[in-house]
């Protein structure tokens, strides 16, 4: 089964968010076909369904003046941040031609930047009661999704180079006792991000036993908005 590639950029998050609810309702409608789309965002904190507005730590306003913005948002889970040097990729994907298993897909993508951070000699693993992807105490790569006649949005953000101060004003995913990482962090050196993206593209591919096609006329360059 194939599944497009779309490798955007840097987006504002309102425009992604759009772009993700176009691309649901072409799968859903069966006119495109699964379809994984990667990129980074400009600063914002999302609050998922189940987040605590106490787990903001200062106020919308506040992070508005500090190039924030706040969404609140349709995805499981509390409150995260995204922004430039994050990997953030958006699965549109039909469940009913793979698996109607939730817990299966969050599962397989947990194992697929499990894997990627493993290409990097990294122990990475998941951690009993807390969804993504954590090397000890510290949360790597969040998983939040949303389901719609089993088609996928949402999907999961990979701290590759991220600014980790941005989670100082927050309770990242309502995890008190927690902390956050990066591959940045872990190496001591910054890693290149389409290094990153192509070992994701290809470990979600083998995962989920798809074919990998990238889009190459919807590929943007790093730092055009979409």
């Amino acid at each position: 089964m194939q599944c497009d590639v779309e490798q955007l950029g840097l987006v504002d998050y309102a425009d992604g968010l759009c772009l993700q609810r176009e691309r649901v309702a072409a799968r859903k409608a069966g006119i495109i076909s699964d379809t994984l789309l990667l990129l980074e965002h400009t600063h914002v904190y999302t609050l998922g369904r189940n987040a605590k507005k106490e787990n903001l730590l200062i106020s919308a306003e506040q992070l508005a003046a500090r190039g924030a913005q706040v969404f609140e948002i349709d995805r499981g889970g509390d409150v995260t941040y995204h922004g430039p040097g994050q990997l953030v990729g958006y699965p549109i994907l039909d469940l009913t031609q793979h698996r109607r298993d939730i817990a299966w897909y969050m599962r397989s993508l947990e194992e697929v930047l499990i894997s990627v951070a493993r290409d990097y000699a990294i122990e990475a693993a998941r951690l009993a009661g807390a969804p993504g992807v954590w090397v000890g105490n510290d949360k790597l790569g969040a998983i939040g999704v949303h389901i719609s006649r089993w088609v996928t949005s949402h999907g999961f953000a990979f701290n590759v180079n991220t600014d980790l101060r941005y989670f100082e004003w927050i309770v990242p995913c309502g995890l008190r006792d927690k902390g956050v990482t990066s591959l940045q962090k872990l190496l001591g050196r910054r890693v290149e991000m389409d290094e990153v993206a192509e070992k994701t593209v290809r470990h979600f591919g083998r995962v989920l036993e798809l074919e990998m096609v990238e889009q190459v006329e919807n590929r943007k360059s790093n730092g055009e908005n979409a």
